[in-house]
């Protein structure tokens, strides 16, 4: 109980309802609202198919419940949803409406993505600390009337510790499973990805890939590479503040990598926002005129 109040006390010692937490909602929900704009209802989703995607409880999903126009009335429901929510407003009202469209868009896809299943889970999670939020903007910080500790706020700590823990798990499994695939652990794998004709690297791109991936070293960097971030990545839950912006940077840089040369843009921002909840200090602010972190967590008064 001693070591569980040393590790909590300073968790607690600051509103965990800060512009960082709100620029992370902001992402995962530009995320889904990215996939949802760009894509087809015909593409996503299959109503029709009553034993699959709609089948037991994901008939509930907003895409199953409200299959008129084919699926568009749903799609561009969602998107102005989302979009609110990623403006910032009223995170008490929003975060259930969040939360269930993430986990429709997961449910009710033909072929949902590991970014998909990873914020309908955020978004889940992010319900204890919505509901508890009672600013107007996710983009202000916490009123006078939040600076003391109280049941509001040990619920959305608790909320964020659950967060962290799961992104933990997630860069974890992630690194250890590929070790298990022939192709990741001899160092091949990249040569296959960035070649695949659909997945791969983009035509103005492919001189750069194909000369990476044509050489023995080239490609084993390539592909262990990720491994490597991976593993830094779930590790990082264990590091000091300075270690975890090293990393929260690095992790960044990561995914938009991946999305500049396999063009996962929605699963990109989809993983900027489970960073930013993972590795920000609990607290910090975000400037969003000058987009530039400004402030240092907040001490309780």
């Amino acid at each position: 109980m001693v070591a569980a109040g040393r590790w909590a006390r300073p968790r607690l010692a600051v509103p965990p309802w800060s512009s960082g937490v709100g620029l992370a909602r902001t992402a995962l929900a530009l995320g889904s609202a990215a996939t949802l704009a760009a894509t087809r209802p015909a593409v996503l989703f299959d109503p029709s198919n009553a034993g699959g995607t709609c089948g037991d409880l994901r008939a509930a999903g907003l895409f199953c419940a409200v299959p008129a126009g084919g699926g568009q009335l749903a799609r561009w429901c969602g998107v102005l949803v989302l979009l609110v929510v990623a403006s910032g407003w009223r995170p008490r009202v929003t975060a259930i409406p969040h939360a269930y469209i993430s986990w429709s868009l997961l449910s009710n896809a033909v072929v949902p993505d590991g970014g998909d299943q990873l914020t309908a889970i955020l978004t889940l999670l992010l319900v204890p600390m919505g509901l508890t939020d009672g600013r107007r903007w996710h983009w202000q910080r916490p009123p006078e009337t939040e600076q003391t500790i109280g049941t509001g706020r040990v619920v959305a700590g608790t909320a964020l510790a659950l967060i962290q823990i799961q992104v933990a798990v997630v860069y974890f499994q992630s690194s250890v499973a590929k070790l298990g695939v022939r192709e990741w652990s001899d160092g091949t794998a990249m040569f296959y990805f960035l070649r695949h004709p659909l997945f791969g690297a983009p035509p103005w791109l492919r001189p750069v890939t194909d000369t990476l991936t044509g050489a023995p070293l080239g490609v084993a960097l390539l592909t262990w590479s990720p491994l490597a971030i991976e593993l830094a990545l779930a590790l990082a839950i264990l590091m000091r503040p300075r270690g975890k912006r090293v990393m929260l940077v690095t992790g960044i840089a990561f995914h938009g990598v991946i999305a500049l040369t396999m063009g996962l843009v929605s699963f990109a921002l989809a993983m900027t926002g489970a960073l930013l909840l993972y590795l920000l200090p609990i607290g910090t602010h975000i400037d969003v005129a000058k987009m530039i972190d400004t402030a240092e967590p907040q001490p309780a008064r």
